[in-house]
């Protein structure tokens, strides 16, 4: 094989490991952002029940402003009793006094149903919270080996792009924006191999004639479907 072949399969092999790289990188924010939505899930959950917690709590101390207000008017009902000049207006002071302590037996009875209900949405709220600090744990040891694999990814394209310098300094300039135009066209893919008639860039026929000379590894051959850049090499197989 002609040098200026190995190294454009050298330079696809590089670049095709510098794409995936490049894109597992790039692929972070957004893995990042669905391990993120169980979280935000969970969270929006408790405020749910910090929210229904909260109004159990005011419905709780507006009934218990209700209550001391209808024992001071008990109070003060009794207290004019002696005010009271016939028996019928003594009678009806009576049925409103034991009407109000009838409104007093059952706001208590709402206090307790509020209270129970206050310390359901608290029970609730707990378990929420050990779960939102659970996903919270997960996403904190998700980031850790993230990071991690980022760091090691940075160090090996670092490493890659180095050795893509090199390879480049050998190409000819023709050769080199030859190929960086069908990289660019051929979605990361400049150069392929061409195995039984067939061009591994689009899956289609060679003509057998240009085939045989694709299998020299001396010129610079375009398949004529795809343009990509073709090379042959023997498969270890034992398949030509």
């Amino acid at each position: 094989m002609q040098d200026f072949l190995k190294h454009l399969v050298q330079l696809q092999q590089t670049d095709a490991a510098i794409l995936e790289k490049r894109r597992f990188i790039d692929r972070v924010p957004l893995r990042i952002n669905e391990v993120d939505e169980p979280l935000r899930i969970a969270k929006a959950e408790l405020e749910k029940i910090r929210q229904k917690a909260a109004a159990a709590a005011k419905k709780k101390k507006d009934k218990e402003t209700a209550l001391a207000e209808t024992q001071e008017k008990i109070t003060k009902m009794k207290n004019r009793a002696s005010d009271l000049k016939t028996n019928k207006e003594y009678q009806a002071h009576l049925k409103e006094i034991e009407n109000s302590e009838k409104e007093i037996v059952n706001i208590e009875e709402q206090i307790l149903q509020v209270m129970d209900e206050i310390d359901s949405a608290e029970k609730e709220m707990a378990e929420r919270e050990k779960g939102v600090r659970a996903e919270e744990a997960k996403i904190q040891e998700f980031k850790r080996v993230l990071d991690t694999d980022v760091a090691k990814l940075e160090l090996e394209l670092a490493a890659l792009k180095e050795g893509r310098t090199k390879i480049v300094s050998e190409l000819e300039p023709d050769i080199y924006n030859t190929y960086l135009a069908l990289l660019k066209r051929g979605n990361g893919m400049a150069v392929v191999r061409a195995e039984n008639e067939i061009c591994h860039g689009c899956d289609m026929n060679i003509p057998p004639q240009l085939f045989v000379e694709i299998r020299k590894n001396t010129d610079l051959i375009q398949c004529p479907q795809c343009y990509r850049i073709l090379y042959y090499e023997e498969d270890t197989a034992g398949n030509s």
